[in-house]
């Protein structure tokens, strides 16, 4: 059963078009990704999902409600981590808990959710005192406390280290064995790669590819990679004249051969006939970031760049 369906959305903000076709749709149970560069329109996406902007034109359906004319029915229904979460410094955990849980018809047991979020031991700790990944337990527990179907987990580990980030990823894979739907919107390609069923890259306003993360890897893959170093020069001819072979790069002592069919081997062979010794003669495997390069034409957000951008 489809959970969420977007069909040609459109937003602009004056002059400035947000989205200007994003089209996807999301089954029960997914997790589905959402990556992009910055100003990709992913966030204006998710927003207008939320209900929190008004699309100019498009149709989005939550469970087959409208967020913007059955905004009661999808905030029963709809649980939301955006990027740019706050909360009082005063507040304490079980108090925002408890707060938020009474804004919903029915809600989900907050001191359950407390304790599965490995949070009952900060209950009464101020948000301000909390952990980077404290805070972010916080945040997936608030935009579950009203029982959603579908939950939106908006930049969910920017700025965590790498063990908090791991460990927001297991509470994820967590929530959607409890049956929450879950759309992921990430600037991390690992995070998206093991966590997503399916991911949309969105550039420029619109939706560039769809498809399972390795089903993305093999649209963008132009075909095998080696790579390899050389201790002394070496002529081009000795390995473009490979049938193989559809390009070489060189830089320094530092070879990329790109290619087809049964390349390394060809490679090895070439270079042996001429005695040579390549070093650190190895094949290139592809990955998330290569097809989110081949998509955009922008490299993904590390995670130090990240950790920049949020202090």
């Amino acid at each position: 059963m489809t959970a969420l369906e977007v069909r040609n959305l459109q937003k602009r903000y004056g002059r400035h078009v947000a989205v200007e076709d994003v089209s996807f749709a999301v089954e029960e149970g997914e997790i589905f990704g959402i990556i992009g560069p910055n100003g990709a329109g992913k966030t204006t996406t998710v927003e207008s999902i939320a209900g929190l902007r008004t699309p100019d034109s498009g149709s989005i359906s939550v469970l087959g409600f409208d967020p913007i004319k059955d905004r009661a029915e999808v905030r029963e229904r709809l649980g939301v981590q955006l990027q740019e979460s706050s909360f009082p410094d005063a507040i304490k955990v079980a108090e925002a808990l408890e707060l938020y849980s009474s804004f919903y018809r029915n809600p989900a047991d907050w001191r359950e959710l407390m304790a599965l979020l490995g949070l009952a031991e900060k209950r009464s700790t101020p948000y301000k005192a909390l952990s980077g990944g404290q805070k972010q337990r916080l945040s997936i527990a608030l935009a579950l406390v009203g029982n959603p179907r579908i939950a939106i987990l908006d930049e969910l580990t920017t700025g965590l280290d790498p063990e908090a980030r791991r460990e927001t990823w297991s509470l994820i894979e967590k929530v959607r064995e409890a049956g929450v739907t879950i759309l992921l919107v990430t600037h991390f390609m690992d995070e998206a790669e093991r966590l997503c069923d399916r991911i949309a890259v969105i550039a420029g306003g619109r939706v560039a590819a769809l498809d399972t993360p390795a089903g993305l890897i093999t649209q963008a893959s132009s075909g095998q990679q080696v790579r390899f170093r050389v201790s002394e020069p070496m002529d081009r001819e000795i390995l473009s004249t490979l049938p193989e072979v559809t390009g070489i790069d060189v830089t320094g002592e530092r070879w990329l051969v790109t290619g087809t069919g049964q390349l390394l081997s060809s490679v090895a062979g070439a270079l042996a006939r001429a005695q040579i010794v390549a070093e650190d003669l190895r094949v290139d495997q592809r990955n998330l970031d290569d097809a989110f390069v081949a998509f955009t034409g922008r490299a993904p957000e590390s995670a130090d760049q990240s950790e920049r951008r949020a202090g």
